[in-house]
């Protein structure tokens, strides 16, 4: 049987999986870490992709591979190819002066919002590009051409400097409406105009490894992930990491001059809708500490308490927050009397602060026509079991716990699948297990969320 590889090149590491094309099955996987740090060299990228490969096995009987990798970031290349600075990863937060300067000289977020379908934050590759700018004009003048992560692996792979729709969606100097680069964003960001990828058709390969196997065009890893889990439209996925993201496919782009969703493309021709949360599997992180127990525990208590915990309500900004944007917010307990002190009761508040941040996000979303019949839950806090019974009553819909998976290196090796077929739709590989969580809607959680995350934003001061 033909077989493929996937690459998830992630903030902290790279996985590759091996699965056959036909069926999606995983057949073997590798992974190396990352450096830490939010800039590195992409060199050492390369190194921990050929590890990881060297420990799934090799790709010796693999026919093509495609490559996920995190979104946003800034790698530089000068005349010659090489890296002209340490990349800044998407974590890398000091350009939020230089995406808030590019913001005003445009003429605010809604200028923003039609010209590149987002409003820039320091994740954006054109707010690292205007910092470049400002505080590096040597490095600045060095670059001839920018790239992004996902894009270095294949241009290693390859020699090809070739993008997709969905990763440019996210560098602030590419239009998911236009489907086309912008260039006066580009000159605003950085004075000129550097060389840019080529942005691919969704199945057209990328090139070909020096031993003749194919790479497909590659794709940020949101992307990947609705490749990987076979989003259809009606799907919108709530991923439960440290951070939170909130995302679905749309047939139409979005343009949200609040900020608050990033109208992103998808790698299918599509467009990913999508919000971040700051605050995940961080907020059962802090409770489990503050509990003093293991998150089994953590889960079982959270279960003993009532829907709404009494009136006990968690505001769960422990890191600041993103969405809505208030960086310098705290976490706040709201309702607390002698007969909600008790840790079951703050079990379950933490589980449902933090489900109701991420529902603020599918707000968002369905602000912005996006239609939600069902939730797809993944991510590490999804294997909580108090999580999966308490989202549908937060969430108001239907709640699918798909089995756990690397499905950022799976939608790469889905779209490895496609370019090799070279037409039609990407394949729907099945993964059996899914577990379909239902039942009803307790609307004061969210109420009483509303109201104390309504204080929080009135009074930060006193948060």
């Amino acid at each position: 049987m033909t077989r493929v590889a996937g690459v998830d090149s992630s903030t902290q590491s790279c996985k590759v999986v091996i699965a056959e094309a036909e069926t999606g099955e995983i057949v073997r996987s590798g992974q190396a870490p990352h450096p830490d740090g939010t800039e590195a060299d992409p060199r050492a990228w390369w190194s921990a992709y050929e590890t990881a490969a060297h420990r799934a096995g090799g790709l010796g009987d693999v026919a093509a591979i495609g490559v996920g990798g995190q979104q946003h970031g800034m790698i530089c290349l000068d005349a010659h190819d090489e890296v002209v600075r340490p990349a800044l990863l998407w974590n890398d937060t000091r350009s939020a002066g230089a995406a808030a300067d590019l913001v005003a000289e445009l003429g605010g977020p809604d200028a923003w919002a039609k010209a590149a379908g987002s409003v820039p934050v320091a994740a954006f590759t054109v707010a690292k590009l205007r910092w470049l700018a400002d505080h590096e004009p040597d490095a600045a003048a060095r670059t001839a051409s920018v790239c992004l992560p996902h894009d270095y692996l294949t241009w290693r792979l390859t020699g090809n400097l070739v993008t997709d729709r969905g990763d440019a969606s996210g560098t602030g100097y590419w239009s998911p409406a236009e489907d086309a680069y912008r260039p006066d964003l580009l000159r605003l960001a950085l004075g000129r105009e550097p060389a840019v990828p080529r942005v691919l058709a969704p199945a057209e390969p990328a090139g070909r490894t020096p031993d003749g196997t194919l790479v497909s065009a590659g794709t940020g890893d949101n992307m990947a992930a609705a490749l990987g889990l076979g989003l259809r439209t009606g799907d919108v996925v709530v991923s439960l990491g440290t951070s939170g993201t909130v995302f679905a496919v749309a047939p139409q782009p979005s343009a949200d001059p609040s900020g608050a969703v990033a109208g992103f493309a998808d790698a299918t021709g599509r467009f990913l809708p999508l919000v971040c949360t700051l605050n995940a599997a961080r907020v059962l992180d802090a409770a489990a500490r503050m509990l003093g127990v293991g998150h089994d525990e953590l889960s079982r208590m959270a279960l003993a308490a009532p829907p709404g915990a009494d009136g006990l309500v968690l505001v769960p900004y422990i890191e600041g927050e993103r969405t809505p944007n208030r960086p310098d917010a705290t976490g706040s307990l709201h309702g607390l009397r002698p007969a909600t002190a008790t840790p079951a009761h703050l079990a379950r508040a933490a589980v449902e602060g933090m489900l109701c941040g991420l529902a603020d996000g599918l707000d968002a979303l369905l602000g912005q026509g996006v239609r939600a019949d069902r939730v797809l839950l993944i991510g590490g806090a999804a294997r909580s079991e108090a999580v999966r019974r308490i989202a549908p009553t937060v969430f108001g819909r239907p709640v699918v716990v798909p089995p756990p998976g690397e499905y950022v290196a799976e939608g790469a090796a889905v779209q490895a699948a496609w370019a090799l077929a070279g037409t039609g739709e990407p394949p729907y590989w099945d993964r059996p297990g899914r577990e379909t969580v239902e039942a009803d809607a307790v609307p004061a959680i969210r109420d009483r969320y509303a109201t104390a995350r309504a204080h929080v934003l009135d009074h930060p001061e006193r948060s």
